[in-house]
């Protein structure tokens, strides 16, 4: 016997009926874009690995050891599978001149893939949500998508999500800010743990993420990029808060907030839950007007966020937050195989008219009895029994029998009027 093959570790099945949830979110993620007016775009999983070099930066955690990277042995091509999309629609946008005609608001779910530890919230192969409004460089458009996110937790029932925001000001105001980082922790280096250290030089800006205890003091008296803002920056933010108190949505600033990639300027904010743990962040994402001009296009700015929907899933069920089920309307019952041709014939007219009905189909020991298939119909959820028995058909009738109301009775409906009766099911 050939040994049994496994999925890769950290590389997950979804199975029914766990996959009915992932149905329910993103049939209201997509709702939610609907309403806000973003398009759908659908890049390649594998992406050549310099997009991501140059997009994220050589010195991030993803390209220096996340990433999965290989070379093509048909042609000696460098490439990657995508370990987030937005570098990826922002090459799809210049290779197609998407911006020629003004702004666009686009959206992508679909997998991404990190080489990590596998651990709670965290898998290698993992599903994103993701928006980019490109080509649009004012403070509506932060406000926009941040209010995006809040939208879907108030479509999902989700209240214990909070919001902090940041500005990362512009590649100037970091350079100085980027300076005085580093005085401030050489003047500490004997505080510094093994990966500050590593850091220290080639990006100091994530030393203010540490989530070592030692190090908090070190961390909490370095120097704010807030105080390197010039007044444009500073606009742009206070433009951001006033829009965000301007309808209601509690945030806090944190200073230390950061993003793990190159690309970001101006606003970045984080949605949070207590619920997840120490991986808490629900959704990320701020602004990247650099990055068009990075990968090789025409400067354009752009805002955006993504979001893990495993942690989302995550989130709606320490919540409590159950997905609603759709059972099927009705189960079809075979007492006798001769009824086949009569009974498929009546099944695709339901469903053709809009009812989900689920026919019984036998094992390798045939149809089985009636009681079993009366067991599977009350098994499936389903509201009604439809029974293609002899006596039935013999009359060119079908029985309707109710299964989720124990006072309903059976009534016969007739063959050659299937839509008829169709409509009375679906609004029964």
């Amino acid at each position: 016997m050939a040994d049994k093959l496994v999925a890769v570790k950290g590389m997950n099945d979804i199975l029914p009926p766990d996959s009915a949830r992932w149905e329910w979110l993103e049939h209201k993620l997509r709702a939610l874009m609907r309403r806000y007016g973003y398009l759908n775009i659908r890049t390649p999983i594998v992406e050549p690995t310099p997009l991501f070099v140059r997009g994220l930066g050589e010195v991030t955690d993803i390209v220096e050891k996340e990433m999965y990277s290989f070379e093509d042995s048909m042609n000696g091509d460098k490439l990657t599978l995508r370990p987030e999309n937005t570098a990826g629609v922002v090459r799809a946008a210049i290779e197609h001149s998407m911006l020629y005609d003004g702004g666009k608001r686009l959206f992508y779910i679909g997998a991404m893939f990190r080489h990590e530890r596998p651990q709670r919230g965290r898998y290698r192969q993992f599903h994103q949500v993701g928006v980019e409004a490109l080509g649009f460089g004012g403070p509506e458009a932060d406000a926009e998508v941040i209010l995006m996110a809040r939208a879907l937790w108030r479509d999902l029932g989700l209240t214990d999500v909070r919001l902090e925001i940041n500005s990362l000001g512009v590649p100037d105001e970091r350079r100085a800010h980027r300076a005085a980082l580093i005085a401030h922790f050489e003047a500490h280096a004997e505080q510094l743990d093994a990966e500050a250290r590593r850091r220290l030089h080639s990006n100091p800006l994530r030393i203010l993420d540490t989530k070592n205890p030692a190090m908090q003091d070190l961390v909490n008296a370095a120097p704010q990029l807030m105080g390197f803002l010039g007044e444009a920056s500073l606009r742009h933010f206070d433009a951001v808060k006033s829009a965000m108190d301007a309808v209601g949505q509690a945030y806090t600033v944190n200073p230390r907030l950061v993003r793990g990639m190159d690309y970001y300027t101006h606003t970045v904010f984080e949605w949070i839950s207590p619920k997840l743990g120490a991986q808490g962040t629900v959704c990320g994402g701020g602004r990247y007007d650099g990055l068009v001009e990075m990968i090789g296009g025409k400067p354009a700015p752009g805002v955006g966020w993504g979001m893990g929907l495993e942690r989302v899933l995550d989130l709606l069920l320490q919540s409590g937050i159950e997905a609603p089920s759709r059972p099927p309307d009705a189960y079809a019952i075979l007492p006798d195989a001769q009824a086949l041709s009569l009974t498929i014939a009546a099944v695709e007219a339901l469903r053709e008219v809009g009812l989900a009905v689920l026919m019984h189909a036998g094992g390798s020991a045939g149809l089985g009895g009636m009681k079993s298939q009366f067991k599977k119909a009350d098994a499936s959820g389903a509201r009604f029994a439809l029974v293609f028995g002899s006596d039935e058909l013999a009359q060119g009738m079908v029985a309707v029998k109710p299964l989720r109301d124990a006072g309903a009775a059976q009534v016969l409906r007739p063959l050659a009027a299937v839509a008829d009766w169709a409509h009375e099911l679906r609004n029964a």
